[in-house]
């Protein structure tokens, strides 16, 4: 089974590799086109993320598969050869099919059961798609692959809980007040701001306003999730009948400062801070003010996260039998494979005999007409479709259960090919034979 993987990730490169070796997304195309000019390279899918360089490929034989996926490597990336013995691993066959539904699943990411790396893979089969460099083999290995992270994420708990920073805010914050009660405002439209502001919406907060130093950023946002927007200018003013702030800029400076906090008009009225920038967002000595003001920090939140990640990690036992389902089902389909020229020769011989016996028949049957005939030529070929399926049910059955290699070899020793050409020979004689009126001898 020819389907190799070469790459590098998080497991066995550091940052700044796995930096210089990141394929951009607008190159892949390119990259692709460039790898299928290589004459052992049938297939190829390439995922590239921040934190992963995998090449998929179809190829002739794993030896020189494996030679040319190293040499596209040192021309078109130009990596260096160091960096092949440090940090790049192989995986073939069973191995390499295995760990794209690891990654698909979410096992193999740096936050287990992260949902980001799905799009990844279902992008990686995209763009393979419009650069053509992709067939049976591949395409269907990456189609069972996304129904394999969908599966985990359906069928167990690998996905569920809090495990990002803006969602582990929120369920922070849910513990200390009713959200569908509760005034909320979201600092900074970033990354961790805006999964905080639809993780607020989809928890039904009251109300949301965005506040951000570019305000169509915000405002972009707020048209999302049905919320306000205004600049950061108007925090003062919204600390004062908000309930619950979540900050999320990380700029280096603090927006909210205890003096601030100190001149709130409405005291009495309890807020509920939780700085999830890097760096702070909220001046320390905020914590300090008490008289209802409550301020929680990354620390706090990943507290949070860590128990949810343990929540996870007890599902992979779960995800991992998935995985092995669905390899043994690849795999299965994948060898069935190898009999389509045995199949194809059956066919052929078949057809041979078929046509061979029409025109036999048609020859001593001169009188009929072109309708008749017509007849005659469909009942043959549901004949032979009817007389083949069980030899090629067979041969499919046989090799797709088959643990080891010579599949063709062992598809000769299922079925014997010139002992089905005469038993084919002898039942499409006999199914004919009424046409004639006679029966025929042998």
């Amino acid at each position: 089974m020819p389907v190799v993987l070469l790459g590098l990730s998080h497991r066995t490169a550091p940052p700044e590799v796995r930096d210089r070796h990141t394929v951009p997304a607008q190159r892949i195309a390119e990259a692709l086109r460039a790898l299928s000019e290589y004459s052992a390279v049938r297939e190829s899918v390439i995922v590239s993320t921040c934190n992963r360089l995998e090449i998929y490929a179809d190829v002739d034989t794993y030896e020189l598969g494996i030679a040319q996926l190293k040499e596209f490597l040192t021309t078109y990336r130009a990596m260096r050869v160091e960096d092949f013995d440090k940090y790049l691993y192989t995986m073939l066959g069973g191995e390499a099919v295995q760990q794209l539904y690891r990654v698909a699943a979410g096992l193999d990411s740096m936050l287990v059961g992260e949902p980001q790396i799905v799009n990844q893979v279902k992008e990686a089969l995209r763009i393979a798609n419009e650069a053509a460099t992709i067939g049976p083999h591949l395409g269907r290995l990456f189609r069972t692959a996304l129904q394999t992270g969908k599966r985990a994420r359906t069928e167990t708990g690998i996905g569920r809980d809090v495990v990002s920073l803006g969602a582990a805010a929120v369920e922070l914050a849910s513990t200390h007040c009713d959200l569908r009660a509760t005034h909320c405002v979201v600092v900074g439209a970033g990354k961790m701001g805006t999964a905080a502001a639809k993780h607020l919406h989809a928890s039904g907060a009251a109300s949301i306003t965005i506040v951000n130093r570019t305000l169509r950023k915000a405002q972009a946002l707020a048209k999302q999730i049905g919320a306000q927007a205004l600049p950061l200018s108007s925090l003062p003013q919204l600390l004062e009948r908000s309930q619950l702030v979540i900050s999320a800029v990380g700029s280096g400076q603090f927006l909210i400062t205890a003096a601030m906090l100190t001149a709130r008009a409405n005291a009495h009225l309890k807020l509920l801070l939780i700085d999830i920038g890097v760096p702070r967002d909220i001046e320390p000595a905020a914590a300090a003010l008490g008289a209802g003001t409550v301020v929680y920090t990354l620390e706090d939140l990943r507290e949070v996260v860590a128990r949810s990640l343990e929540a996870r990690r007890a599902e992979i036992p779960k995800v991992e039998a998935i995985i092995e389902e669905q390899v043994e089902d690849y795999l299965r389909w994948y060898r069935s494979r190898s009999v389509a020229p045995m199949i194809a020769s059956l066919r052929d011989k078949a057809e041979e005999i078929r046509s061979g016996e029409i025109r036999r028949l048609f020859a001593r049957l001169p009188e009929l007409d072109r309708r008749q005939r017509e007849m005659v030529i469909a009942a043959s070929l549901t004949i032979i479709n009817k007389l083949l399926h069980e030899p090629v049910t067979k041969l499919r059955a046989t090799v797709a259960e088959a643990a080891l290699a010579d599949d063709m070899q062992l598809a000769l020793e299922v079925l014997d090919l010139d002992a089905f050409s005469d038993r084919l020979q002898r039942q499409l004689d006999a199914h004919t034979a009424p046409l004639l009126g006679t029966r025929k001898d042998g």
